[in-house]
Order: C-alpha cells, then sequence, then structure tokens
C-alpha cells in the first residue's frame, strides 16, 4: 500500500457542535455540513494542506458505514498534531482552542524532544497536540 492519506475522518456526537467549534472557534476553512439530504450523509469536510481533508461525521452513522456497532469514544486511541514555526504560534492556537471550547490537558511547556507543544481536546474528546518541533520542516519532514 502506498501511504497517501487524503481524509481523516473523526465521529462527533454532535455535528452542529463540531462545526461550530473547528470553523468558528478554529477558523478551519469548511462550506459547512452537507450530504443533509442523504440518510445518514451528512458531514463536514474541512480543508488542510496538501488537499487532505479533515471529515466531521456523526459517530452512529461512522459505525454504520463500517458496519459496526457503536463503540465509547476514547481520547487516547489517536492524537492528531498542528505543527507549528514558533513557540508564540502554539500558544495562540491553544488560547484560540480554549476559547472555542476546547479542554486544555496538557498547557504548552518544553518537551523532553526539544520542542515545545501542548495538548487540548475538541468537544467529542478527540485529543489535539500543538507543537512546535525544531526538527520538522515547514515541508512536511524532517530536516
Amino acid at each position: 500500500m502506498k501511504p497517501y492519506i487524503t481524509l481523516i475522518t473523526l465521529g462527533v456526537d454532535d455535528l452542529e457542535r463540531s462545526l461550530r467549534f473547528y470553523r468558528d472557534g478554529l477558523g478551519l476553512p469548511t462550506a459547512g455540513i452537507i450530504g443533509q439530504e442523504f440518510e445518514h450523509g451528512a458531514a463536514v469536510f474541512i480543508d488542510l494542506q496538501g488537499g487532505t481533508k479533515l471529515a466531521l461525521f456523526a459517530r452512529e452513522n461512522l459505525a454504520r458505514e463500517a458496519g459496526l456497532p457503536v463503540a465509547p469514544p476514547s481520547a487516547t486511541e489517536m492524537m492528531l498534531a498542528h505543527n507549528v514555526e514558533t513557540r508564540e504560534e502554539v500558544d495562540a492556537v491553544m488560547a484560540t482552542a480554549a476559547q472555542a471550547g476546547a479542554a486544555v490537558i496538557k498547557p504548552a511547556h518544553d518537551t523532553f524532544w526539544g520542542g515545545y507543544a501542548g495538548t487540548f481536546q475538541d468537544p467529542d474528546g478527540h485529543l489535539w497536540e500543538v507543537a512546535l518541533n525544531p526538527q520538522w520542516s515547514e515541508a512536511g519532514g524532517w530536516q
């Protein structure tokens, strides 16, 4: 398999609440909720870098699509990371997330690996790390 991820889908409990958090709170670009004309089809698509998209999909619809029962959410199954170029950007993103309603799990701090990072949870408990990693290039790879 060629590792080419184009879509990351998060199961959410309240699509409108998640839309408000990501679009209105964090300022991420999206056309809003689409697919409402389809039973079990409403979703939000957020544009990320390089054509990748973040999708928000009702947790029960995600389970239905996969053919699995709805499972209890677990914050420790996965973490999304947003890398920035300065400590000030880490602090600013963390403050924006908190103002938007995120739970700050770990305030920004110096890390053991030489960076600076903080962790928050979105309204559905999904973990996000905001990090300055001095070894990470803007192009998305290690220097």
